[in-house]
């Protein structure tokens, strides 16, 4: 049988099969090309980030959940907001109605984000937070509620998704058109590099993507093409690409088809370096390097018979770890029903802290080096992989692919496919269309207040009358007058930075207590909302 992404695996690896390799295409782990990893001793000397994602319902809970987890030993949280946060919209917007705390916090001003972080020292975690669209919105509340707890912004570590292109492609959570959203996202490079130097200015991600039914060589062709958008818009603006491409990072998925995904992690740093190297000129090994976040697959989740779950999570967390990962969240048996539960959510993290302690695949810096069977999965990917990136070429480049619908389609073919061989029993999955029984036992999810949308408008209302509305609409202009600005350069091309960055205008606009809505309503004003091509 084939692998995911229909390329051929033989039932025997060895000498003959692996003819005209060359072993110097491996290079050492943390040297050119990456292939063995982009650090010299990996797990040797320290483990991965074990980090856990989590945001429901309103801050307070969610504060509560991350002080069990830093209880519990992890060391980085991720935050998931619900949707109306990452559409750009308040808890008490006609869009919002139902949605409010439903699959993540709701951050609404700098209140909530002061309330999500309390009792956090915001110096000594690392927080990743899932954003998008208003990702420039979140980290200025971020580092705003960090100079309210006297840390200056040079110390905070993170990373903001702010993958836009990704949104288009497979997720759907966009908020503006691609080129002035890009020209946002180059702004936050910008901003990062002058006062927030250590942050990860975006993480690329391919993970939705597969989530949405993108084969292993869908995912880091489309995000590797991404990635590129991104890296000429920010040169476009004037940065140096060894001023930035060093905080760029990546979040992949890593699912059960344990073979392909280590062969998958490791063609993508191969690619990612040449790329770099050959067509951006990095000199600085930290540009070339492909650092990469992985979760394991929610897509591979089942309700039936849920804790089977715990089995594929386990796999797909060794697939992440022997594949090279710098940090890992491992899902929770009980997502595919509902917000995990925190038994869940601990078992999650149990699993990844019995990887690291308990197994020896810390003890070895690349475990399957010299493997026929990953390093000729490795070639064939990367094959592969450029192949497809070099048909999203041929349309000009990610954004004019995105704008004809090009990955978008074939990632939806992919999913239909897979969902037949599903249907037709050629693809098994356990519980569901093979080993089923006739009943599961009865389940406890946990279930969101559906008052939550109330309380958060209440603490809006009394929001806008505390506050001086006239420094608010005053920052709020200010911001519009920059947008547009900035927004036609965009549209004509230019991402030339000049002295512009959307970036400060917003993050004193939050400081006069502006809410997430009311900013993005003035970029809405003037940049217009994205509508997809087959939405016509």
């Amino acid at each position: 049988m084939d692998s995911e992404s229909g390329l051929p695996i033989e039932p025997v690896y060895g000498p003959d099969t692996r003819a005209g390799a060359d072993p110097a295409a491996l290079g050492e782990p943390g040297e050119f090309p990456f292939t063995r990893g982009v650090y010299p001793t990996m797990y040797t000397s320290r483990p991965w980030t074990m980090r856990q994602y989590a945001g429901f319902g309103t801050a307070a809970e969610s504060n509560r959940r991350y002080h069990q987890l830093i209880e519990a030993g992890t060391a980085g949280l991720s935050v998931a907001f619900d949707l109306p946060t990452q559409m750009g919209y308040d808890s008490d917007a006609t869009m919002a109605l139902g949605e409010v705390g439903k699959v993540g916090v709701a951050i609404d001003s700098i209140e909530d984000m002061r309330t999500l972080f309390d009792g956090i020292p915001l110096d000594q975690v690392s927080t990743s937070m899932t954003i998008n669209a208003p990702a420039a919105v979140l980290l200025l509340l971020y580092q705003l509620v960090a100079e309210e707890q006297g840390i200056p912004a040079g110390k905070l570590t993170g990373t903001i998704q702010n993958d836009i292109l990704k949104e288009y492609i497979a997720r759907g959570t966009y908020i503006f058109p691609p080129k002035p959203s890009l020209r946002l996202v180059a702004d936050s490079f910008r901003y990062c590099k002058e006062e927030i130097p250590r942050w990860n200015t975006i993480s690329i991600s391919g993970y939705h993507m597969a989530e949405a039914g993108a084969t292993p060589v869908q995912e880091i062709a489309f995000t590797l093409a991404n990635a590129k958008e991104y890296v000429r818009a920010a040169v476009e603006s004037g940065l140096e690409v060894d001023a930035f491409a060093p905080r760029l990072s990546f979040f992949f998925v890593a699912r059960t088809t344990l073979l392909e995904e280590i062969a998958k992690f490791r063609a993508a740093r191969r690619i990612w370096a040449h790329i770099m190297a050959e067509e951006f000129g990095a000199k600085n090994p930290k540009s070339q390097m492909l650092r990469f976040h992985t979760q394991t697959a929610g897509v591979q989740l089942t309700a039936q018979q849920p804790e089977v779950n715990m089995v594929r999570v386990a796999i797909q967390a060794l697939g992440a770890v022997m594949g090279g990962t710098q940090s890992l969240h491992t899902n929770s048996y009980d997502e595919a029903i509902a917000l995990p539960t925190e038994k869940a959510a601990r078992l999650a993290l149990r699993t990844q802290q019995v990887i690291a302690n308990e197994s020896d695949l810390t003890r070895t810096v690349d475990p399957f080096a010299g493997s026929y069977a990953v390093e000729s999965m490795t070639d064939d990917i990367e094959e592969a992989t450029r192949a497809l990136m070099d048909q999203v070429e041929e349309f000009g480049g990610a954004v004019n692919a995105i704008e004809k619908g090009f990955q978008k389609n074939e990632i939806e073919r992919s999913a239909y496919r897979t969902a037949l061989e599903i249907d037709h029993g050629e693809r098994v999955v356990v519980g569901v269309n093979k080993f089923r029984t006739d009943g599961d036992e009865p389940y406890d999810p946990l279930r969101v207040d559906p008052s939550i949308g109330e309380a958060q408008a209440a603490k809006l209302a009394r929001l806008r009358d505390e506050r001086d509305g006239d420094e608010v609409r005053r920052r709020l202009d200010e911001l519009r007058g920059l947008a547009e600005k900035e927004g036609a350069q965009a549209e004509e091309g230019d991402l030339s930075a000049g002295d512009a960055n959307l970036l400060y205008p917003l993050r004193e606009a939050l400081r006069a207590r502006a809410t997430v809505g009311e900013v993005c309503d003035a970029l809405r004003d003037v940049w217009g909302v994205y509508v997809p091509p087959d939405a016509y």
